[in-house]
């Protein structure tokens, strides 16, 4: 199946366009008869050549209702927006225009309805100026009205062009995600009990499911789409399902029910924002997802980037697309979600740092897993990212996976930690407790350099043994490594050291291997990581370099180490800050 919006000014036409389109009257309340406007979400549905069933939501026009027009715009990925040729360019079409733009809607039609009341190339060429600035730009347009057959006709053409360009280039919906249906109707049938209805992006719901809902959990009883009973839908699909007498009352509009277990409920998120004044952002917003619509705290962490703390949890994942509206401005803003489960921001400069972290965030599981140095894999996935898509070098251990700089530091830290121990060593709970780290097996998996487990305890290894061939070669070099000057390569070459050799040398703590065959002495790079402490941050390669009194090769691959050891911070622009400690 797939799912269109209608979206446009009130009265502009847009329920005649799906009533003729589908034979079906989307406007059943008599509410809307009376008053011959959208209040509630509608829904029609009708079959189109080559694509399929097609439902369609007919969204609320008037300003009153924007509120329930985002509820159905949310989840659908065409929209169909209606402009009359006898109106000028209204308030509420530019909108809900925002709103689509917002939410990254790119595929669609523009219909410019009422051709016979009026002459629609201004109208036209109205909205195809406005179109321009959003991601509906260049969609293809219709001229038609209410008693126009050949008009339609044309529409459902059109439709069926935009939804074949859908198939062919958006991945299809997977069906064995997990589920989210937003509640975006809820209401009683006697005989059957509580009804609600909504539309599934992915996944799959069968009669029997237990779902996750605020109050409880609720089994599905029943279900139906395009009015008929089903066993099972999925996604994209609009379904309404039959939950019986027993259902909390927070189960209602912008609720939300979801696999039990499978998502986070969150109600701290750092964002990315787009649209006007992005510097600056009202105190309490409300932020629209799905059919939700919950206000918020917001506090700009820097332009785009943004911190809403919501006034009650949400079911939100990495990527979420959602809505940040001021009622009192009208101002729409774009807003998709980097990270549900951020750090507190307690320092001194801390949202300025945070900033500079979400920079690096891509919406993959390595790019999470480099900020935090690990993570438990069910978190991430309930946060919507891949435990098993992660960069070569991670660390997997008792359910936790650790980021390759991040196992780099573990390893030199725990080498040092049990150096410092005697002779009695330390039990594996007692180093990770040092070390702060959830899980003992995450150190035997990380391993320590120079050190064994032996009885249940880390000791230090007595002599760390190396080849015979390599204790000359070492013994020749060492005198050699004095500061920040490292030996060339044709050096290296002449003492038969070479990747392989250096690696070893490294392991056993006799010199630091810098990586592209340059090494340095042993504590040589914490001896550069306090001197560049001392410089004004964030630093460049040059005062880095400068400060070391070394070379560019050398600086180049110490300042390298020292991120994949997460002591340092590589930025955008190339210069870099100190990591605080963790």
């Amino acid at each position: 199946m797939h799912v269109v919006a209608s979206a446009g000014h009130v009265d502009h036409g847009k329920s005649t366009l799906v009533r003729a389109l589908t034979g079906s009257d989307p406007d059943r309340l008599a509410e809307e008869k009376r008053r011959g406007l959208s209040i509630e979400l509608g829904y029609a549905w009708t079959a189109l050549p080559g694509i399929g069933d097609v439902a369609f939501v007919d969204v609320p026009g008037h300003e009153r209702f924007v509120a329930t027009m985002l509820a159905g715009v949310g989840p659908v990925p065409v929209a169909m927006l209606v402009v009359a040729a006898d109106d000028p360019w209204m308030p509420q079409a530019a909108e809900h225009l925002a709103a689509l733009d917002a939410l990254g809607v790119t595929h669609g039609v523009l219909v410019v309805t009422r051709a016979d009341l009026a002459d629609p190339a201004p109208a036209l060429a109205r909205a195809r100026d406005e179109l321009a600035r959003t991601g509906l730009a260049g969609v293809p347009h219709v001229v038609t009205s209410a008693a126009d057959a050949a008009g339609t006709s044309a529409l459902r053409a059109e439709l069926g062009r935009v939804l074949a360009e859908v198939l062919a280039g958006v991945p299809a919906p997977d069906p064995t995600a997990d589920v989210r249906l937003w509640v975006d109707r809820r209401f009683h049938v006697r005989g059957t009990g509580t009804v609600v209805t909504g539309t599934l992006p992915a996944g799959t719901i069968h009669q029997g499911q237990v779902l996750h809902g605020p109050g409880g959990e609720v089994r599905v009883r029943a279900l139906e789409s395009l009015g008929r009973a089903r066993t099972s839908v999925t996604g994209v699909a609009r379904v309404a399902l039959a939950l019986g007498g027993r259902v909390p009352d927070a189960v209602g509009r912008g609720s939300a029910l979801v696999t039990p277990g499978a998502w986070l409920e969150v109600d701290v998120v750092d964002v990315a924002l787009t649209g006007p004044d992005l510097d600056r952002l009202p105190e309490r917003p409300l932020l629209h997802v799905g059919a939700a619509q919950v206000a918020v705290h917001a506090r700009v962490l820097a332009p785009g980037l943004a911190r809403l703390r919501l006034d009650h949890p949400l079911p939100l994942r990495v990527g979420d697309r959602a809505v940040l509206r001021s009622p009192g401005d009208r101002v729409v803003r774009g807003v998709r979600v980097l990270d549900p489960r951020p750090p507190e921001l307690r320092r001194r400069g801390a949202a300025r740092t945070r900033a500079s972290d979400l920079m690096t965030l891509d919406g993959s599981s390595g790019a999470d897993l480099a900020l935090r140095g690990l993570a438990e894999e069910t978190l991430l996935r309930r946060a919507g990212l891949d435990p098993d898509v992660v960069p070569e070098g991670c660390v997997r251990a008792a359910g936790w996976l650790v980021d390759p700089e991040h196992a780099a530091s573990v390893r030199r830290r725990a080498a040092e930690v049990v150096a410092g121990s005697g002779t009695a060593g330390l039990a594996p709970a007692a180093l990770a407790q040092r070390l702060d780290l959830p899980d003992p097996a995450i150190v035997e998996a990380v391993g320590v350099p120079g050190a064994r487990l032996v009885g249940g305890r880390w000791s230090a290894a007595a002599d760390p043994v190396l080849p015979p061939h390599l204790q000359a070669p070492l013994e020749a070099l060492l005198p050699e490594l004095s500061g920040f000057a490292a030996p060339t390569a044709d050096r290296l070459r002449e003492l038969g050291l070479d990747t392989r050799a250096l690696a070893t040398l490294d392991r056993a703590g006799a010199l630091v291997h810098l990586g592209g065959g340059v090494v340095l002495a042993a504590g040589a790079d914490d001896e550069a990581l306090a001197r560049l402490a001392e410089l004004p941050a964030p630093f460049s390669v040059s005062s880095a370099r400068t400060a070391l009194g070394t070379s560019r090769r050398v600086a180049l691959a110490l300042l390298g180490h020292l991120d994949r050891t997460a002591r340092t911070v590589r930025l955008a622009d190339d210069t870099r800050r100190l990591r605080p400690p963790r």
